[in-house]
Parts: C-alpha cells; sequence; structure tokens
C-alpha cells in the first residue's frame, strides 16, 4: 500500500470550518473556543508532540464568520505559522500572572458580539485544558452566561471523516498490520513480556509509525487478567495467549486494534473462544452500514460472545477512531448514534473464560455508503502461534 500525502491541503481545513460555521449558526453561536490538542489540530493542521508538556494553554477561536484564530504561547508561533492559519497572537508563556487570558478574552471580543454566545465542548470525551483559575477570570471577563456547551458540534464534525482522513487510518492499520505479522520474531516460550513490548514498539517503528503512542495487552495460561495493565518481567510459558493492542500514530491520526498469538501447546477451548470472538465481530461487520446504531452493533457481538447478557466489565465492544486512540460513539446498549458514511469504528468482542481470564479481540472498520470495509486486515481464523523468536 502506497501511504497518502502527509497534511492536508487548504481546502480540507476550509470544509472543515464551513461545516463548523453551518451548525454554529443553527446552534446560535458567535465562535466556539477550543483548548484541547485535537480540536485545535482538526480545524489548523498543528501537529506536535509538545502536547505532551502540561506547562502552557492553547486556545483556537473560530467565530461564525470569517476564519479562526490561533492564541497561542509564543514558542509554538513558527510551527502554526506554516498551516493556513493566518491570524495568530502570541504571548510569552508561561506566565503565572495572566497566561493567555487577556489576548483571549481580546480576540473573543474583536470577533463575538458582546451579546454572542460562545460554545465550548461540553458533552462526554471533552474537557477544558487550562488552568481552573484561568477559566473562572476569562468568564469574569466575558460574562459567565456567554461562555455555553457546544451543543455537540465538535463531536458531531468529528464524528464522520473525510476520505483523506479515513486514508490516513488505513495508512496506520497497515503499519501495525505489517507489525502483528513479524510478532513470531520477537515473542517465544520464554521470551519475558516486558521485553516483547518493547521490542513490538520498535517493529513498529520500523514499519513506519511516527511513534507508538499505546501499547498494551497481556499474557496467561489460557488468556490474561486484562487488557490495560504494563507488562512485568515474567517469561511466557507453554499454554499461555499473548495478546498486543496498539494505538500507533501515523501523520497524526490512529490505529487501535490487537491481535492474540498462542504459544504452543494450544488448548482447543482456546481456538474455539477465539473463533466466536471473530465470529462476533464479523457479525457487527455485517450489519455496520448507514442507519444502524452502535447499540445494535454492540447487540450482534453481544449474542455472540456472552448469549445476550449485557456485556463484560470492559464496560464496551468498541468506539469511535481517529485523531485520538478512542473517540465517539461507544459501542453499548444505551449509544443510539446513527451509522453514517465516514464513520470509523472499532469492534472489540470480548469472552470471560474463568475467573481472571480473558480473550479481547479487535478489528477497526470504516462506515461506507453501501456497507463497512476493513482498515485493519482481518485475525485470522486459527490463532497464530509463537513457535520461536530468531
Amino acid at each position: 500500500m502506497t501511504s497518502p500525502a502527509r497534511g492536508f491541503p487548504a481546502d480540507e481545513y476550509r470544509d472543515r470550518l464551513a461545516r463548523a460555521q453551518a451548525l454554529m449558526a443553527e446552534a446560535d453561536l458567535g465562535a466556539l473556543f477550543l483548548t484541547t490538542e485535537p480540536d485545535i489540530r482538526y480545524f489548523t493542521g498543528f501537529l506536535t508532540r509538545f502536547w505532551e508538556s502540561p506547562t502552557r494553554p492553547w486556545f483556537l477561536i473560530v467565530p461564525a464568520s470569517g476564519e479562526p484564530v490561533a492564541v497561542i504561547p509564543s514558542i509554538g508561533a513558527h510551527l502554526m505559522g506554516q498551516t493556513w492559519i493566518a491570524d495568530i497572537r502570541t504571548w510569552r508563556s508561561p506566565d503565572y500572572a495572566d497566561d493567555g487570558v487577556s489576548p483571549v478574552a481580546t480576540a473573543l471580543a474583536e470577533r463575538v458580539p458582546k451579546d454572542g454566545r460562545i460554545g465550548v465542548p461540553s458533552g462526554a470525551e471533552s474537557h477544558i485544558r487550562m488552568p481552573l483559575e484561568s477559566w473562572v477570570r476569562l468568564q469574569a471577563l466575558l460574562g459567565a452566561d456567554r461562555l455555553v456547551g457546544d451543543s455537540g458540534i465538535m463531536r458531531r464534525l468529528r464524528l464522520v471523516k473525510s476520505d483523506r482522513e479515513i486514508g490516513k487510518i488505513k495508512a496506520a492499520c497497515a503499519i501495525a498490520d505489517r507489525a502483528f505479522q513479524r510478532a513470531p520474531e520477537i515473542a517465544a516460550a520464554g521470551t519475558p513480556l516486558d521485553r516483547v513490548f518493547r521490542e513490538f514498539q520498535v517493529l513498529c517503528l520500523q514499519e513506519g509509525a511516527d511513534w507508538v503512542a499505546y501499547l498494551a495487552g497481556g499474557a496467561g495460561p489460557g488468556g490474561y487478567g486484562d487488557v490495560i495493565s504494563p507488562a512485568t518481567d515474567a517469561p511466557l510459558q507453554p499454554g499461555d495467549v499473548l495478546m498486543l493492542d496498539t494505538g500507533l500514530v501515523w501523520d497524526g491520526y490512529f490505529c487501535d486494534f490487537d491481535r492474540n498469538y498462542a504459544v504452543p501447546p494450544v488448548a482447543q477451548a482456546i481456538e474455539d473462544a477465539h473463533a466466536r470472538l471473530l465470529d462476533a465481530s464479523d457479525a457487527a461487520f455485517e450489519i455496520a452500514r448507514p442507519g444502524a446504531t452502535a447499540a445494535e452493533l454492540f447487540q450482534a457481538m453481544d449474542r455472540i460472545v456472552s448469549g445476550g447478557a449485557g456485556g463484560s466489565q470492559a464496560g464496551r465492544l468498541g468506539h469511535g477512531l481517529g485523531m485520538q486512540l478512542t473517540e465517539s460513539p461507544s459501542l453499548i446498549p444505551d449509544d443510539r448514534t446513527v451509522l453514517e458514511a465516514g464513520m470509523v469504528l472499532t469492534l472489540e468482542p470480548g469472552i470471560t473464560l474463568g475467573p481472571g481470564r480473558t480473550l479481547v479481540h479487535e478489528e477497526n472498520i470504516a462506515i461506507t455508503p453501501t456497507g463497512a470495509t476493513y482498515l485493519s486486515t482481518p485475525a485470522p481464523r486459527h490463532m497464530p502461534r509463537l513457535e520461536g523468536a530468531s
């Protein structure tokens, strides 16, 4: 597969802006006030690992008309200047007396009428990335009643991906596919799990990942205890199942899927459970099309893995995917989000095999006008064996 071009042309961002402004008009909002990495990057293309530092706040104003205004620490001016954003205002940060509050209040006053409402993402999976003291001061400067929820606009925009975005997610999936195929090179009976984790990240980088933002998994006899624990130095043993779950990044977009491997000998019960997991994800894939709901995908998988008991303690059987490892919607019984072409989802059924033993399987798919397509290469029906590392 040939990787798509990095970045996006300006028309991608202008289209996002136009859709946002149409939704803002419906919601009677004078602007969106954005503070988080994915929301700011969604409109700007500002991609940097510098967000790992919690020291500095970053702001973007998306007005009801006209182009966005970036109000950012001066350390980011050069990089933001390489994006399509023209109005870039900076201050020297960190500033313990006024870390961006005054310049962002001034910019909002310029772009929003005095009685205009300013939308802030406020629903599930959102947060405000600035100190509480700064937030309170901004409310005082603008009027607390003017800072309101964004009516779900950012969730709505980011739920449906463009073809270009899906191409980047597919490129990330292809990198992970290649790394998973090479797992037998680094794992076998006797290999410490923490070494497997480290070397698998190396494989991802060798195959083209920009970075490996997430790697989790587990290993144990006949299954594993959970899928979020860090690796220990315990060696893989005959009869173990190894699971690796990666969310690597390519050009700012994630994949998120896992693969299970067996350290021979393999119990038939494990093969049967693995097959049921694939049956479950296949069942959800078959009904994943515009008009179906997130809840219906959950139910299709749950009928196979639990007999319709309502899922496991994991809480959901999949989720949205894109600029973040996990996005809306959640595949749970209560999520009635209607699927649309352009949504990207994970299908993640799990089976409990006994006390402290589970198996989980995950694939990445995109919704098309006529159904679904796999972005990850579907797992083989029979669990791959780890016969011996080179």
